[in-house]
């Protein structure tokens, strides 16, 4: 198997999206892909829905790299900073659905630079890795993470699971000095809107838990606050 899908110990995973895609494309619910889904929805629902962008998908970790050339770039105003709205990725979400259940083949596949590069991982070289290179210099050149950001509905997916989740990034007001460095390295930075400087925010509380469907849970803004104003909090005993 790859990211999308496999069997270990005899026990079925499978990518929410994924599966989605193959119900509507063949028009039946296949057992052991629903048994798969399922339990990989289970666990990042606990875990953190969009937990998967940073820490499981492949993809990710090389388009940091190209993140990491594209700042520099923009340091040397080689390259302009374009950002666009992230709902841009539902869009992508429902519209290869669409074409999923219109066509009856799994459309998506086709341009997943996430699949295309688990299997270049796994099994060597793979025909369409140069699509994978595309999105690379789009990345570097134009727009910073755009995939993920602005295209992938495997993101999309597991950020409608966000609200629930156990673990999230809290924020305490009463240590934030307000200096910006946690949005200035965040891949979503409006998630951090409070610490801003005279942003709307409850006042009866202390701590504020970030709950935004966007958040990664990279740990990036943990990394960098100079001030310990934000952590990892864990809030299983909520869910109980």
């Amino acid at each position: 198997g790859d990211i999308s899908a496999s069997r270990i110990l005899g026990f079925h995973l499978a990518d929410a999206f994924m599966s989605l895609q193959v119900f509507l494309a063949t028009h039946e619910i296949h057992v052991n892909l629903l048994i798969g889904s399922l339990s990989i929805l289970a666990f990042y629902i606990i875990f953190g829905g969009r937990g998967f962008c940073s820490w499981v998908c492949p993809y990710s970790l090389i388009s940091e790299i190209a993140e990491k050339i594209h700042e520099n770039l923009r340091a040397k105003k080689i390259v302009k900073p374009r950002v666009f709205d992230t709902k841009w990725r539902y869009i992508f979400t429902i519209l290869f659905l669409a074409l999923s259940f219109a066509s009856s083949s799994l459309v998506f596949e086709i341009f997943n630079v996430v699949g295309i590069f688990s299997r270049f991982i796994i099994y060597g070289y793979f025909h369409a890795i140069w699509l994978v290179v595309a999105m690379l210099v789009v990345e570097i050149f134009f727009s910073r993470r755009a995939w993920c950001r602005y295209v992938c509905p495997i993101g999309a997916t597991y950020s409608l699971l966000a609200k629930p989740n156990a673990i999230k990034v809290s924020w305490d007001k009463e240590k934030c000095d307000h200096c910006l460095v946690c949005t200035d390295v965040c891949l979503v930075p409006h998630v951090l809107f409070m610490t801003k400087k005279g942003a709307k925010t409850d006042d009866s509380k202390k701590l504020f838990r970030i709950a935004g469907a966007d958040c990664t849970l990279c740990g990036r803004c943990i990394d960098v606050c100079h001030q310990d104003a934000l952590k990892f909090d864990n809030g299983f005993k909520k869910l109980i």
